[in-house]
């Protein structure tokens, strides 16, 4: 699982998202007014993830759905960042939107609105964009909503029979446990590529310790990634000595899309072929390059 397949063009299918950013300039007052600086940017889980792809240079392309309100304007921001862009422009739903509260020290608290995401069509997906497709890259967002479920299955099942390599980011500890860590798992059984946080490895194995939940988890997927902060990351595959990856000692300012542009650095690197060493530094990078801003996504 190291080295890159002979096709190196990136598939990310999932949520976009108007991120409204709040982060309090004093202590908040409840059931009062406090004083905060408050910012709205483009993002969603998969929509960021090839957003970083982008910017790195991958040959990426998204699909998604927004509302009437958002879909030009998403579209029109990825593609400035060189991801060709699939958004389909619902007729009712408006654009998905997050409610961000922002702490001191970087992480995030999250109110979420699926909006449009919840309507994600499997035609929605053109027929070119499997084109000499290599990756493709799903979150569990698009797994935890049952409207959207069957789709993301179908593709991640397509993909697999066609010989093209599947990714998933479980997204949310939250959401896990209200879907159960088993059905989950049911629902991405055989991924290439797992890439959970510490959390999410947790609930998803049962086990406390790191090593053991990643060695646990590889009876789901080929390959597990689990990103632990500022302990950065371990890398297990069967039979293959276990990789850790230091994290990039910056000053954090937000955590929103970090785990997300880790996923990105990761399969950037991965489709040019680089050894699992540089791809895990690559994605150590680009996470670091986006916890040091306000916002998700590549300045």
């Amino acid at each position: 699982m190291g080295g890159a397949g002979a096709v190196s063009r990136i598939l990310v299918v999932g949520d976009v998202v108007d991120d409204i950013l709040v982060r309090p300039r004093r202590a908040t007052a409840y059931a009062s007014d406090t004083e905060a600086e408050i910012d709205q940017q483009p993002g969603g889980s998969a929509a960021n993830v090839a957003a970083w792809l982008g910017a790195a240079g991958a040959d990426v392309a998204f699909v998604g759905r927004a509302g009437r309100d958002g879909a030009t304007r998403h579209s029109d921001a990825l593609r400035a960042l060189g991801v060709d862009a699939h958004i389909v422009s619902d007729p009712t739903l408006r654009t998905a939107a997050i409610v961000l509260l922002v702490d001191e020290a970087g992480e995030r608290t999250m109110y979420v609105d699926r909006g449009a995401n919840a309507a994600l069509r499997s035609e929605d997906v053109p027929t070119g964009a499997w084109h000499e497709l290599g990756w493709l890259h799903l979150t569990g967002y698009s797994f935890f909503d049952p409207a959207v479920r069957p789709v993301v299955t179908t593709l991640m099942h397509r993909a697999q029979a066609s010989g093209v390599h599947v990714s998933v980011d479980p997204s949310s500890a939250g959401f896990l446990e209200r879907v159960s860590p088993q059905a989950f798992l049911e629902w991405t059984h055989g991924t290439s590529l797992l890439i959970p946080n510490l959390a999410e490895a947790r609930l998803l194995s049962g086990e406390r310790d790191v090593d053991t939940a990643a060695r646990a988890l590889l009876a789901h997927a080929a390959e597990v990634v689990v990103t632990c902060s500022a302990d950065g990351a371990v890398r297990y595959a069967a039979g293959e000595t276990p990789v850790r990856q230091p994290a990039r000692m910056v000053e954090v300012v937000d955590t929103t899309g970090a785990g997300d542009a880790f996923c990105a650095g990761m399969l950037a690197s991965r489709v040019t072929g680089r050894t699992v060493r540089q791809q895990l530094s690559a994605a150590a990078e680009l996470a670091a390059r986006c916890v040091v801003r306000l916002g998700a996504r590549p300045a």
